[in-house]
């Protein structure tokens, strides 16, 4: 029993996992804040874009 409960802390086979999830969610973090930073930005240049298009210039 003692064995068992050793190889559960020792045993790596799900680390790789936990580390591309972790950089995973690293990136998800940095997406979001570069997307709420810039979004009055992004939503002034569509609504420019979109401007134009029916306007036919």
């Amino acid at each position: 029993m003692l064995n068992k409960i050793k190889g559960l802390f020792l045993e790596e086979k799900g680390q790789g996992m936990t580390e591309y999830g972790l950089i995973l969610g690293l990136i998800a973090v940095a997406v979001i804040a570069a997307l709420t930073t810039m979004g009055g930005n992004i939503s002034g240049l569509l609504d420019n874009i979109s401007g134009k298009l029916t306007s036919g210039q």
